[in-house]
């Protein structure tokens, strides 16, 4: 299978393929209408022309072509505003459908347009990163940054449909390639199983075998909906998906966001391993170190203020009114697909932590 259903309020269905057929996965689900679509500067110059087409010939309306810069800080208010001016001017009605052609920046920042203008419009995700495809074009959470923290300003809004050509990822450097493996390493640890056993794919995924790609990209998707039918609106279980996020997030934001996603949350992992071990007296550091080694990323990064990073975890949008200061809440593992949720984290040992994933 090529597909996964992902069983939501509205349920749409998640494509995985080589050479997919655009016009005819676009069409499977939804009649031809009037359109915009969303892309960055480097996916533009890329695949934005043969997408423009296929939309054409397939009957879409197509108003404009909206490029933002490639980047996070494409993930703004001042981007999004940008954007929703530039619907407004092309005329977007609110019968139109938003296709976001990019990575996650790109489907995080259209998703949170496609939610609020005119109270709300189709969105289709066209991922084109392998982070996009495992995690982030799949489930449903969109928004922009802030200076104070990541995704601080957001929604929950369903695609009607993902379609990941896999083509598209030979476009990809391996800096990149690792990037999304990072979330695959993250969910075949929560999920244990033949998942967790499937990571032996790793290198191969990593050197582009696309047979080991869709197998892991495939397998990332139905973990991840299996957990999102569950809690769609992460009030409770989903947050086991967080595994890495917590420092992760942490470490972006102290280091001004020029870190990327897929190596914070490796090293987040890490962190949380560590604090696992103390915590449960599992030592899973090990297997952290090998999943993340094959997967062809660093076991530490740069340097930053770890103050800073306690800072923003502290401005988390997953703490809660009743947390105490100086504490955290941690996802934790006590092996291979079990984990805990909630797990309270002091400071002290958060700076730890932190401390222990830092180089130099």
């Amino acid at each position: 299978m090529s597909s996964v259903t992902v069983e939501a309020t509205r349920p749409y269905e998640v494509h995985v393929s080589p050479a997919l057929d655009l016009a005819e996965t676009v069409s499977a689900t939804l009649s031809p209408g009037t359109a915009v679509l969303l892309t960055d500067s480097t996916v533009g110059s890329l695949h934005a022309p043969a997408a423009e087409e296929v939309l054409r010939c397939a009957g879409w309306r197509l108003l404009d072509t909206v490029t933002v810069p490639t980047g996070e800080a494409s993930k703004s208010l001042s981007v999004y505003e940008e954007v929703v001016r530039g619907l407004a001017r092309a005329g977007m009605p609110r019968g139109g459908t938003l296709f976001a052609l990019g990575g996650g920046v790109v489907g995080d920042l259209g998703g949170f347009v496609a939610s609020s203008y005119m109270r709300g419009i189709d969105f289709v995700q066209l991922p084109t990163s392998l982070l996009a495809m495992v995690d982030s074009s799949v489930g449903g959470k969109v928004g922009l940054d802030l200076p104070e923290g990541k995704n601080l300003v957001g929604a929950f809004l369903q695609p009607r449909l993902v379609a990941a050509n896999l083509d598209w990822l030979e476009t990809l450097p391996s800096r990149e390639v690792s990037q999304g493996l990072a979330e695959v390493v993250k969910m075949g640890l929560l999920a244990g199983s033949e998942f967790f056993e499937d990571l032996a794919r790793l290198e191969a995924a990593y050197a582009g075998e696309a047979e080991a790609l869709q197998a892991l990209i495939l397998r990332s998707v139905r973990y991840k909906a299996s957990i999102v039918v569950e809690d769609e609106r992460e009030a409770g279980l989903r947050a086991v998906l967080n595994y890495g996020h917590t420092i992760g997030h942490g470490l972006e934001a102290a280091a001004g966001y020029d870190l990327p996603h897929g190596e914070a949350v490796a090293a987040g992992m890490l962190a949380a391993a560590r604090l696992g071990s103390e915590r449960f007296g599992t030592d899973l550091l090990p297997t952290h170190e090998d999943l993340l080694r094959a997967a062809g990323l660093p076991l530490e990064v740069p340097a930053v203020d770890v103050e800073m990073v306690l800072d923003a975890m502290g401005r988390d949008k997953k703490r809660r009114s009743c947390d105490q200061p100086g504490e955290y809440r941690f996802v934790l593992l006590r092996d291979a697909g079990r984990p805990e949720r909630d797990v309270p984290v002091s400071t002290v040992e958060a700076r730890r932590a932190i401390g222990a994933v830092l180089a130099g």
